[in-house]
């Protein structure tokens, strides 16, 4: 009986863990944070920072995830991305260029969100970033 309960928990954590190709639902449903790995676990830090308005900190922890080595590209693109808004929020525009540069360097097809995409701030910087790009 006891058995048969942990292959489900464990069957149920590996269909968790596969069923995306995403990192976005594990870290929404806290699992990152399971990681050995300490790229994604600053990453995952540095995003939370960011969401709690803690700009200088997210910014560290982002920049560690990206010298740490992050495992996957998309995961570049959002500790890329987070950083060209603190850039931007910070009146840091040629950084936050830059950010969005490196973003879109590591994937040609990142956008932002919709919601991201029309912040008075970091949206038309994005847009011309992306513009440049396609000269």
């Amino acid at each position: 009986m006891m058995l048969s309960r942990l292959l489900i928990l464990i069957s149920t954590l590996l269909l968790l863990l596969g069923a995306g190709c995403s990192s976005v639902p594990v870290r929404d449903v806290g699992l990152d944070t399971l990681s050995p790995r300490k790229a994604e676990q600053e990453l995952s830090t540095g995003i939370k920072n960011y969401e709690e308005g803690n700009y200088k900190t997210a910014a560290k922890n982002l920049q560690n995830a990206l010298e740490s080595g992050l495992t996957f590209d998309r995961d570049a693109v959002q500790a890329h991305k987070y950083l060209a808004f603190i850039h931007c929020l910070s009146n840091r525009e040629k950084q936050c260029r830059d950010e969005f540069r490196k973003a879109l360097e590591k994937d040609n097809k990142f956008d932002l969100e919709p919601a991201e995409a029309g912040h008075p701030i970091w949206g038309p910087v994005f847009r011309s970033v992306k513009a440049e790009r396609r000269k």
